[in-house]
């Protein structure tokens, strides 16, 4: 069995991640801990949830873990990763802290300098299917945030086939729940139902970097992008809505062949076929990422639907755990 601790188990992302990992017949929880709520039975917040009590932080024994899961706050992962891979066990953050390869991109965005900047070359970037083969090896590995696995999922095929030919623009819509659960004014449900609003649009939203890295990965001098990100009225999910300007010669019927032939066999992506687009009932709930295509005037119009808790963060991160114990990838998940 593999022996796992999650940390910040209170918020919406760790106590999905207890509902998966409760489920997972390979796992055993070893502890979750709350800064905030310490002592409380995990039910007391979540009563569907699992029994189980929540640890303060710095009471857990992080030698008898084989992986520990980071559902906190940037700048407050990385000096729990340092703690975790000292011990021994092996790392899942689903922060933003090892997610920029850079020291100082992390610092212009994050507002802090790096906790651990030698660890930024060893942390895997957990786009799971395009790391699958140097997951078993890793010690350290960062869960993408919800945003940018819906665009680059839909983007990465274009873009390795030199497809682009000019800005990219993904206008993405998020449920209330990838503002975490703290609360905020702007999240609360009077504020939010019967409205649909725009935020932190431009060059200003934290995610943009990360999206921008990730081009590189596929393309070694990208088109710029463009990021309108929405809060939707709803509790959760993601569909991005991306405008990819195409160069010459491609026909909708042949990027369809494109994306089928990157995605064929895999459990989690979905290339739908033609007339159809992605929406958000195609994956609340479940660790899917579904990818529609259309045409029209020289553009390519992606829609991509992730569940923000789930492909986003939570089932994502085990997903990676999976891969990197070298078991099925989809256990615990379909």
């Amino acid at each position: 069995m593999i022996k796992a601790g999650i940390f910040g188990a209170s918020g919406y992302t760790g106590f999905e991640l207890i509902k998966i990992l409760d489920r997972h017949p390979e796992v055993e929880i070893l502890f979750v801990t709350s800064q905030s709520n310490a002592g409380l039975p995990l039910t007391e917040l979540y009563p569907a949830g699992p029994e189980l009590v929540l640890d303060a932080p710095e009471d857990v024994l992080l030698a008898d873990s084989d992986v520990v899961f980071l559902c906190l706050p940037h700048a407050a992962a990385a000096p729990t990763a340092l703690l975790a891979l000292e011990s021994g066990a092996r790392v899942i953050d689903l922060s933003a802290d090892f997610r920029l390869r850079d020291a100082d991109t992390y610092t212009q965005w994050y507002g802090n300098e790096h906790p651990a900047p030698q660890l930024l070359d060893e942390a895997v970037y957990g786009l799971t299917e395009f790391v699958r083969e140097v997951l078993p090896s890793a010690r350290l590995v960062a869960n993408p945030g919800c945003y940018p696995t819906s665009v680059l999922l839909a983007l990465q095929p274009a873009l390795r086939a030199r497809a682009v030919g000019g800005t990219i623009i993904a206008d993405s819509k998020s449920g209330v729940s990838g503002a975490g659960r703290t609360p905020k004014q702007q999240t609360h449900y009077v504020e939010v139902e019967g409205n649909f609003a725009p935020y932190q649009i431009g060059r200003t939203h934290r995610h943009l970097p990360e999206m921008e890295q990730g081009l590189t990965f596929w393309h070694e001098d990208p088109p710029p992008l463009i990021f309108s990100p929405h809060l939707l009225p709803v509790p959760r999910g993601i569909l991005s809505t991306i405008y990819v300007p195409l160069v010459d010669g491609w026909s909708e019927e042949a990027l369809r062949e494109l994306y089928l032939a990157t995605y064929e066999g895999e459990p989690f992506v979905r290339v739908l076929p033609a007339g159809e687009v992605a929406t958000l009932a195609h994956v609340t709930h479940t660790n899917r990422c579904v990818i529609g295509l259309t045409t029209g005037a020289g553009v390519l119009i992606l829609t991509s639907a992730i569940d923000n808790l789930v492909k986003g963060a939570a089932g994502q991160a085990v997903q990676n755990m999976n891969l990197m114990f070298e078991i099925d990838e989809t256990t615990g998940l379909i």
